[in-house]
């Protein structure tokens, strides 16, 4: 029974101890419980701390700039036109704004992001079969309907951006492509609209002999 006392006496004078340095300010580290050998690598894990030296670089800097190409996701670059596809009425941009030029190199580049982030779903014309159909997606839009024709480009630009949620199962995009690149999808997709609807007219004179017209 005595021993039960002494027991019962240390675990309280141990508690009241240790609670009583609760919001002290300590100026040493805390005591080390466990030895490194038992968790290696996990105890002191290597990293640089905030404006702190590094020796792997030359200059010793540990705060490095970022990658070139790298855009913060709540940067805005151009005003509401170029990253809202909105005038300043609120109303949606029709054409492109002054900032993109439409040229064969905006056109790659939009056919470049488009195979990659909406071929899956909207397939490589833009008519709903994308891969995903064959594993249970519900119906995919086409983009040759009338509906999406006549969508003014700034609207078509803040759907890639802001995706369909929750009624479509289309997320968003802004995360992924910068606001020239959404702007080079909506053009890779007039392009591939205007692939299903061309006329021999359409095709300038000179270059109709490379597409055997005569």
């Amino acid at each position: 029974m005595r021993q039960l006392y002494l027991g019962t006496a240390f675990l309280v004078v141990l508690t009241v101890s240790i609670l009583g340095f609760r919001g002290t300010t300590f100026t040493h580290p805390p005591m080390d419980v466990f030895p490194e050998w038992l968790f290696p690598g996990m105890k002191r894990q290597p990293k640089y701390k905030t404006q702190g030296t590094s020796e792997f670089f030359a200059d010793g800097r540990a705060d490095r700039m970022p990658p070139p190409g790298t855009v913060p996701a709540d940067l805005k670059t151009g005003g509401d036109e170029l990253d809202l596809g909105k005038k300043s009425d609120g109303s949606w941009v029709r054409g492109f704004p002054s900032a993109i030029t439409v040229d064969l190199k905006l056109l790659e580049r939009g056919r470049d992001r488009y195979s990659i982030y909406c071929t899956p779903c909207h397939g490589l014309v833009g008519d709903g079969n994308g891969v995903t159909k064959r594993y249970g997606m519900g119906a995919t839009p086409t983009y040759h309907d009338d509906r999406l024709r006549q969508m003014s480009e700034g609207e078509i630009f803040n759907t890639i951006s802001n995706g369909k949620q929750p009624a479509n199962n289309m997320p968003p995009y802004a995360d992924k492509l910068t606001a020239a690149d959404r702007w080079a999808v909506v053009a890779y997709v007039r392009a591939l609209q205007r692939s299903q609807t061309g006329k021999t007219a359409d095709v300038p004179a000179e270059h109709r002999g490379e597409l055997g017209i005569k």
